[in-house]
């Protein structure tokens, strides 16, 4: 093990939907409060690696996985892990946004009721300071008790990502958030999240590479399964080691 301090550690992960091998060894290290972004072509295992890392695979019938990932030094394979609890700390922002059909209100305070939060003040706060953290308050201010399905598809996106931030999660997996979306909404979502990496890690997953070199850190490049590369995003964009990538980048294939 290293020295250097990372919040999640993935070591020589493979994945099997059936006896279709989906992730081949695996090993991939995060540090926190950076944005590091996961490209490559469809079907090259960057999303199927992302939902590893907070064991959203285990809601797929047939799947095996292998290997270890480490978040905050614990084994989140582990039986003794409680994915509920790895869930709040590793939350989830989807491709769709996927707001529940109750008032924008209700969806951001969700996590904190069924955590058996009763204190009323304190959700008021948590769920305005998670709405200006998705920087979406403005909009939603003067009509939190509205449903959530009424807002733009920007709009519901930054109120799921909301609803994330309100049960205080360390890392933040993110899947091709803004592919769903126009370019003024996505780009209201890249400067909040480079906002947001200054309390949390974000790990996205996307096919936008302008978007990947504009806010990420980090790159690490899948193809086939396999983790090809991964270094300082100005690094993989600029002098990538390994061919593939290159090909990658400059659009000779993907």
């Amino acid at each position: 093990m290293s020295n250097e301090n990372f919040i999640i550690e993935s070591k020589d992960v493979h994945l099997y939907y059936g006896t279709n091998e989906a992730l081949k060894g695996v090993s991939l290290n995060f540090k926190p409060k950076e944005i590091t972004a996961l490209i490559g072509p469809s079907g090259c295992g960057k999303s199927t690696f992302l939902r590893t890392l907070n064991r959203m695979n285990d809601l797929i019938p047939n799947v095996t996985i292998t290997g270890s990932v480490m978040f905050e030094n614990k084994d989140i394979y582990s039986p003794k892990m409680d994915t509920v609890e790895l869930r709040k700390k590793v939350g989830m922002v989807f491709q769709q946004p996927n707001p529940f059909p109750f008032s924008i209100y209700e969806n951001v305070a969700y996590g904190l009721k069924i955590a058996g939060m009763k204190d009323k003040a304190k959700m008021d706060a948590i769920v305005e300071e998670s709405l200006k953290k998705a920087a979406v308050w403005e909009d939603v201010k003067d009509k939190l008790h509205k449903s959530a399905l009424s807002l733009s598809g920007g709009q519901q996106q930054r109120v799921c990502i909301a609803r994330v931030l309100a049960i205080e999660p360390s890392v933040i997996l993110l899947d091709e958030p803004t592919s769903a979306l126009d370019p003024g909404s996505s780009a209201k979502i890249e400067n909040m999240l480079l906002e947001l990496k200054k309390e949390y890690t974000l790990i996205i997953v996307t096919h936008n590479m302008q978007q990947a070199s504009r806010i990420s850190d980090n790159t690490a490049f899948f193809l086939d399964g396999r983790l090809i590369e991964y270094g300082k995003t100005r690094q993989i964009f600029t002098s990538p080691k390994e061919k593939e990538t290159e090909d990658y980048i400059s659009g000779r294939f993907g």
